[in-house]
Parts: structure tokens; sequence; C-alpha cells
């Protein structure tokens, strides 16, 4: 078995910069994280790919459920394979049918429009009815990696269903586990729940460089802070790392 990697979650260039800089060897790239995450634009795949390390682009139209109209379907896949014409390592994807089950004609059908990239089944496996069923359909549609918080809130509670998946997976596809992984959380993780790899967005605050501020202003969220963002940090990535490689 190889030795477990991380990839980060980036919602922004200087996200995709810090991955790069703290030693995580693969990005996946989005936007919107604070709902779970969203498409990135164009520009930001184009710019993310010169950063000079892996990356995955998350494929979803939107938050919410992951059941798609065929509408939706059709925009996912123009996307996965713009995304795959501009050069990302891979597409971060899934779909699940109304009971529960992956909706494997859709996922074949953007398997198929990415022939050349990696596919990684999101957390929408964490929706899942039947979690081992989930598996084999997505390892028989070629899939490389299930990320997955072992259908927890977080992945350190999810270590002992990580556990049970890894062994179940037998090598057939890799279990990215992530959900709340941090330095301090990270071997254990590793140790406890035998992923193959961790997924962490490594954020911290950025205060804004604006001079001029208007209080009592919002964008989003009422009351949210507009003059400061959380981007990937390069230490909290170099932390993580360090930590995963204290269980080899």
């Amino acid at each position: 078995m190889t030795d477990p990697i991380l990839e980060v979650c980036c919602g922004d260039i200087d996200s995709v910069l810090a991955a790069a800089e703290g030693g995580a060897a693969r990005v996946e790239l989005c936007c919107g994280l604070a709902e779970g995450g969203f498409t990135p634009s164009a520009a930001l795949i184009e710019a993310a790919v010169q950063c000079g390390i892996k990356v995955n682009v998350l494929i979803r139209p939107r938050g919410g459920d992951f059941l798609y109209s065929r509408r939706e379907k059709d925009m996912m896949l123009r996307d996965a394979g713009f995304a795959a014409g501009a050069g990302a390592n891979g597409i971060v994807c899934g779909a699940l049918l109304s009971d529960g089950s992956v909706d494997t004609a859709f996922c074949r059908e953007l398997a198929q429009c990415c022939s050349a990239t990696e596919l990684t089944f999101h957390r929408a496996f964490d929706l899942c009815a039947d979690p081992l069923k989930a598996l084999d359909a997505i390892a028989d549609l070629g899939f490389s990696r299930i990320l997955t918080s072992g259908l927890a809130p977080s992945a350190l509670e999810g270590a002992p269903m990580l556990a049970r998946l890894s062994d179940y997976a037998g090598g057939r596809i890799r279990i990215l586990a992530g959900g709340g992984v941090n330095p301090g959380n990270a071997a254990r993780i590793l140790s406890l729940g035998k992923a193959d790899e961790l997924h962490a967005s490594a954020r911290a605050a950025i205060a804004s460089d604006m001079e001029y501020r208007r209080a009592g202003v919002s964008m989003g969220v009422p009351g949210a802070d507009e003059y400061s963002r959380l981007s990937t940090s390069a230490e909290i990535v170099r932390q993580i790392v360090n930590a995963m490689k204290s269980t080899i």
C-alpha cells in the first residue's frame, strides 16, 4: 500500500498556492465551501491547473440534496467536460436516486465524458441508504476513490465505518476520509479509520486590507464579517502532512 496523502479543499487561487506550498498532494477545487461546495468558475479552474499541483474539480450545480433533474445533469456534463479539457487531473462528482441508491446511469455518463481523468465520488456517499452496496456500485463504475466521513458528522466520529469501508473495499477503491480533519486528529483518523487519503480545508481567517469599511452590511449570512475571509493556510497544511507522516 502506498503512503497516505493529503488532499486540500480550495475555494480560491491563494488557497491552491498555499496547499502546494504546504505539501499537499492534490487539491479539490470548488467554490461556496460554506454550503458544501459548488463547481468553480472557468477562470479559477484554468488558473489552478497552472499552479504545479494536481487539481480535481468539484462538479455540483447547487446546494441541497444530490437528486438532480435532467437539466442539471446536462449542466454537470458540460462543466465536467470543460474541467477535463482545461487540464484538470480529475473530477469530483456524485448523484443519488430518490431511494438513496447511487444514480449509476448518470455517474456512468460523467465517467464517459471524462474518460481521461480520475473520478472521485464525493460526500453524497454519506447520504446513501446502503454504504456497502453503494461502494460496490461506485467501484464498478471505475471511480478512483470515495470521499466520506464514514456517514458521520466528522471523520473522527466516523472512523469505525471508515475502517469497515476500507476493509470491505479490499483495494478496489481508495477511501478518502474528510470532515473536520485537522493537525490534532489527522493521525488518529488514519490509524482508526484505515483511510488511504485525508481531505481537509486547512483554513484560517485572513483579514481584509480594506481601509474604508462600512459597518452593518453583510453580503450573505446576516451579521457576517465582510472584512475577513477563510483561506487555506500553508502552515496548517504542513502540520497535517507532518502528522500524517508520524503514522508511516
